[in-house]
């Protein structure tokens, strides 16, 4: 059976770097950071400004072993945009640069006006795919997120990662693309009753 814990602040950079392979193939991530080594550099950063209101907040799911990490922001909790900002003006091409943060400024603005979950990052290890941990790490998360009576909201980077959010509820609110960036697929989950 599958264990899904909360993260020991001890272990962020264990769950960083699950994040960091499960994202190693995504097309949004490979778009930001093309190059292998620009990647290693500086997305393991990336989660941490994206996603990093959930390490402070205790919000972070992992599989037992950090076979996979899932990163939620709750209702209020928000991306730290300074920091984004300040690390995506030193990181990304100037080719780039205008793209992502127009990328970035859609992504804020299609956010729901109600008070919601926000799932900026979840990923399971590569070699660990198919086995039900991505699964595992929403039911978890769904399962609060219905006793609380609140939505949830995330961004597929892929389809197939929109169809495995379209298995637990999420249903698909558009696209979100600028210039050459690849799509995203903005989902949202309404609460259910227990």
């Amino acid at each position: 059976m599958t264990s899904v814990k909360g993260l020991n602040p001890a272990d962020q950079d264990l769950a960083v770097d699950v994040i960091v392979r499960a994202f190693s193939k995504d097309p949004v991530a490979q778009w930001f950071y093309p190059e292998l080594e620009q990647y290693r550099e500086y997305f393991p950063k990336f989660v941490r400004a994206f996603a990093g209101a959930a390490f402070a907040h205790g919000r972070v799911h992992c599989i037992d072993g950090f076979l996979g990490a899932a990163l939620w922001l709750a209702p209020g909790a928000h991306v730290d945009g300074d920091i984004l900002a300040s690390l995506l003006q030193q990181s990304i091409g100037e080719n780039r640069k205008a793209e992502a943060f127009a990328l970035i400024e859609q992504m804020e603005q299609r956010h729901p006006s109600e008070a919601h979950w926000y799932l900026p990052m979840i990923g399971v290890d590569p070699a660990h795919h198919s086995q039900g941990y991505g699964s595992a790490l929403l039911k978890h998360a769904l399962a609060r997120c219905d006793r609380a009576g609140k939505p949830s909201y995330l961004e597929a980077s892929s389809t197939a990662s929109a169809r495995l959010y379209e298995r637990h509820g999420f249903e698909p609110l558009g696209t979100i693309q600028v210039g050459s960036s690849p799509p995203l697929f903005p989902m949202l989950r309404r609460p259910r009753p227990n």
